[in-house]
């Protein structure tokens, strides 16, 4: 095995690991058994030394060997394909390749994605190829190619890819396909001078489709070198069930994948307590059809929300209709473009994508369902029959509605195959961003009970809709600053007061209206932006932001606005009242008033870098493994040979715990020198745990065959007591206070129902209901749709909590602090280390008192303790002390970081009373 080609393609295409662990099995399987680059080969000794190294492979199933690799849909089976093809080059020279596509679609597909300089080129990376791409042949131009058979062998590297689909509709009554036909411009057939390359391989998509036939029959006749077959389902269905392939190496299933974060997780929907039996089959198409767009609106803002709060591209989310037949979507196209869905809103936004369309109509219905994915293609609804199928890869669809007759264990294989992919290339840890919705009222137990069944290939996560209410529709919320607001510069949140009236003696108490901007003239607002952008350059010069207060810094910056505004400003000053010394002295003192000074603060290594691990006690709950039947004994994957243990390695191991030690000191973090103490400790704790339930024999004999899989739980479990320290960090301190961000949210959109008395009003110009942050809230789990304002000391007009225990927090903020806010995602750039994964903090709370600016968790009681909640905590006390550190220089107030439990958190508290828990800094 030539590691280091395996390792090279590895890296530069960025293999998933189940991808590198395919093309590891692969380069185990030609170490293994080198014949398979021979054309002659006993073919009984091949499959034998392959059955050795993989367990479940049993038979090659054809007249060539011919290798499966599962993947599930959506991990990733093209670039595996463009990894077996670079590394069968580079490791071992094989330059030709026979990639056999199941239909039109997907054989257009792997042309554009084996064409250099398109979006998903397979070898991107490949360095090799970057100045001698493989020449891509297809069904369609390999007649034209032009080929010399005596000079052309090995002076490029040629992919042919081809349509079995045509190949199977070429040979019907016997004929032979036209790839065997004479060519007189050839010199013969293309398929004869295939056949007699000296090293052809074949690789075949989505090889579950076309496995028995005619096609592959003739197929056969190449006489390739092996073959490879990847497909997502490793069986034929035949009328006696499926039955499984024989050759599988690699087998990554569809649960697998979900687990580990590459796909989304579907979820089946309904509505509570729904009573399918109360409808008509028409009612009930219309209802779940509409739930399905209710999900996909919401789906939609979560999507928008997301990418804004982490500035990447916005995604356009689409709803997929599974028809019983064309006349069916037909009726659904009339229905769903009809004022009696939704009042009409997605006309012109669905499409009829089956086999009804021809000619100029079906060439559009293409042209917009390839296009779906892009933010400027209107489609919103797709509506199919059954053309959807392998090869349509689209990342953005998210809500599905089968309105065909089927059993469960149908609906979920069918449905789900096309929504998996994430489009982000991985999970964000936000649900609704992460998931894909299921509507199906009338199977959901049906469908509950087949995802639980052993067999089933997923586990469905659940969601119940509520009813249909006036709050479903969802808006996504940009939240300005207070100070801009105040300037002009943002949405202006004006909320008049409900006054008392008879049916209301006491009023709604809300007093959130947001003042009047200063500002509003369009002199004034340019004027403004102006000010605001020379304010943002000094944030780098001045220590906080009161010294902007000052007047030689106010006349430096009027100077420079004067400067940028000298183009356009003799215009305004004959405008009645514009006074731009005045505007600046105003805006400046509305960004202090409006302003906690929060430096930027970055902690640099300076010097030598220490790491290593706590010791810790092993958690073996959940680890019982036991000795295997067959017999395994001796076998490492590595060597790609069987021997008995002491053959494999030349000894037998002086104890048992250098069986994990061995296998963990192949991890890159991982030194033995450094570690070994530890080390022994772990693989002793392993050790006896396995001799708690086995014999030392069966000891022995699981340790060798599941070394690995020991090792890698030991791993993971090292990483959470992973720790780093320099000799010494330089703290640097690059801005005396910065800008508030905005802060994105999703809410409720319209008119809530607001009773007299309620707390609660309608912002017009966002169109969302806000809570006034003194009201009660009943419905606790509610509490995240909800919006909040009416404060008075707040720097933002409206908030979001995620709790009540913040909301009542809210409150003594509002009795007992100067200034305070919940900060937006970047405010602060804090980062905490858990484990491997290094991920931001943003606090609760940032609250200004006369004495300190306070840094605020609230966290349940329970979790306070927690390795998650005290690895923040660590973080932001340090990122506290270096903020105090900074302000003693400055001569400002000093930061503290409390960690409160919510049961601590009642009116009758005052701010100064939460002070016991202040965590040391350092």
């Amino acid at each position: 095995m030539n590691a280091r080609v395996l390792n090279a393609v590895t890296g530069r295409l960025s293999l998933r690991p189940p991808q590198a662990e395919s093309l590891s099995r692969l380069a185990r399987s030609l170490e293994m058994a080198p014949e398979l680059l021979q054309h002659e080969k006993d073919l009984p000794a091949v499959l034998s030394s392959l059955k050795s190294l993989f367990p479940t492979l049993e038979d090659f199933e054809r007249d060539f060997p011919s290798l499966c690799f599962a993947l599930a849909t959506g991990v990733g089976k093209t670039r595996l394909m463009g990894a077996f093809i670079a590394y069968l080059h580079l490791a071992h020279g094989i330059n030709h390749f026979f990639v056999l596509a199941p239909n039109l679609t997907i054989y257009n597909k792997l042309i554009a994605d084996f064409t250099p300089n398109t979006p998903k080129y397979v070898f991107k990376g490949i360095g090799d190829f970057a100045i001698n791409a493989p020449r891509v042949i297809t069904g369609d131009n390999y007649d034209q190619a032009g080929f010399d058979a005596t000079r052309d062998i090995f002076a490029e590297i040629r992919v042919n890819i081809f349509n079995i689909s045509k190949i199977n509709s070429e040979v019907r009554g016997g004929k032979d396909p036209r790839i065997k036909r004479m060519k007189e411009v050839l010199g013969g057939s293309y398929f004869n001078y295939l056949a007699n390359l000296p090293d052809l391989v074949l690789l075949m998509d989505e090889s579950h489709r076309y496995r028995a036939s005619a096609g592959v029959r003739s197929i056969n006749e190449l006489k390739p070198l092996f073959g490879l077959e990847l497909t997502a389902t490793p069986f034929v269905e035949s009328t006696r069930g499926p039955a499984p392939f024989k050759n599988v190496v690699m087998d990554y299933p569809l649960a697998q994948a979900m687990e580990d974060g590459f796909v989304k997780e579907p979820a089946v929907v309904t509505q509570r307590n729904f009573d399918a039996k109360a409808h008509t089959p028409e009612e009930l198409e219309k209802i779940k059809l509409e739930d399905g767009v209710r999900l996909h609106e919401t789906t939609k803002v979560e999507l928008l929300t997301y990418a804004r709060e982490n500035g990447v591209k916005a995604v356009k989310p689409f709803m997929l209709a599974i028809a019983r037949d064309t006349a069916h979507a037909a009726q659904l196209l009339a229905l769903l473009e009809s004022d009696a869905f939704y009042e009409g809103r997605y006309r012109g936004k669905v499409i009829q994508v089956d086999s009804s369309r021809s000619g100029a109509e079906e060439e559009a219905m293409i042209t917009r369902l390839l296009a779906v994915e892009s933010v400027d293609e209107p489609t919103e609804i797709v509506i199919h029959v059954n053309m959807l199928k392998e090869g349509w890869d689209v990342t953005n669809l998210y809500t599905i509605v089968p309105l065909r007759a089927a059993n469960a264990r149908t609906l979920i294989e069918q449905s789900i195959g096309r929504g998996l992919r994430l489009p982000y290339g991985k999970r964000t840890g936000v649900a609704a961003v992460d998931r894909l919705n299921i509507v199906a009222h009338d199977k959901f137990q049906e469908i509950i009970d087949e995802a639980n069944r052993g067999d089933s290939p997923i586990r469905l996560k659940q969601l119940i809709l509520e009813a249909p209410s006036g709050d479903d529709k969802k808006v996504s919320v940009q939240v300005v600053s207070g100070a801009m607001s105040r300037l002009g510069l943002g949405a202006t949140l004006t909320v008049a007061a409900q006054a008392s009236s008879d049916d209301n003696p006491m009023g709604a108490g809300i007093r959130y209206a947001s003042p009047v901007p200063l500002f509003t003239r369009e002199p004034e607002l340019q004027a403004v932006r102006e000010v605001v952008g020379v304010i943002g350059k000094c944030e780098d010069l001045l220590p906080n932001s009161a010294a902007l207060l000052k007047p030689e810094v106010q006349q430096k910056i009027l100077l420079e606005v004067a400067e940028r505004l000298k183009p356009v400003q003799s215009s305004w000053l004959a405008e009645e009242g514009f006074n731009l010394a005045d505007v600046v002295a105003k805006t400046i003192e509305v960004v202090v008033q409006q302003t906690i000074d929060i430096p930027r603060i970055t902690v640099v290594p300076n010097g030598e870098v220490a790491t290593g691990f706590h010791p810790f006690k092993l958690d073996v709950a959940q680890l019982h493994l036991q000795p295997g039947e067959r017999e395994i004994v001796g076998q490492m994957l590595r060597t790609n040979e069987q021997f008995t243990l002491a053959a494999e390695i030349g000894l037998v191991e002086r104890r048992l715990e250098d069986y994990i030690v061995h296998a963990l000191v192949d991890f890159d973090d991982i030194d033995y020198f450094t570690h070994a103490d530890l080390l022994y400790d772990l693989a002793g704790q392993m050790v006896q745990h396995l001799s708690g339930y086995l014999s030392e024999a069966e000891v022995q004999s699981v340790l060798d065959r599941d070394r690995r899989l020991i090792a890698r739980e030991i791993h993971a479990q090292m990483m959470a007591h992973f720790w780093e320290e320099a000799t010494e960090y330089e703290v640097k301190v690059s801005r005396g206070f910065t800008e508030l961000k905005a802060c994105n949210y999703t809410a409720a959109a319209g008119r809530a129902a607001i009773a007299p008395g309620d707390y609660a009003a309608f912002i017009p110009s966002l169109g969302i209901t806000a809570h006034y942050y003194r009201e009660t809230v009943t419905e606790t789990g509610r509490i995240k749709q909800m919006l909040f304002g009416g404060f008075e000391r707040c720097l933002y007009p409206l908030q979001k909590f995620d709790s009540d225990t913040e909301r009542r927090f809210a409150i003594l903020l509002e009795r007992d602090a100067l200034k305070w806010f919940k900060p937006a995602k970047g405010q602060f750039q804090i980062y905490y280390k858990l484990g491997g994964e290094q991920s931001e903090y943003i606090p609760d709370f940032v609250a200004e008192t006369e004495t300190q600016i306070l840094m605020v968790e609230t966290k349940a009681r329970g979790d306070i303790d927690s390795q998650e909640v005290q690895a923040k905590a660590a973080a932001a006390a340090r990122w506290c002390q270096h903020a105090s550190d900074h302000a003693a220089e400055m001569g400002a107030k000093p930061w503290a970081y409390l960690l409160l439990p919510h049961d601590e958190i009642v009116e009758s508290k005052r701010l100064v009373d939460f002070q016991r828990f202040k965590l040391a800094q350092g």
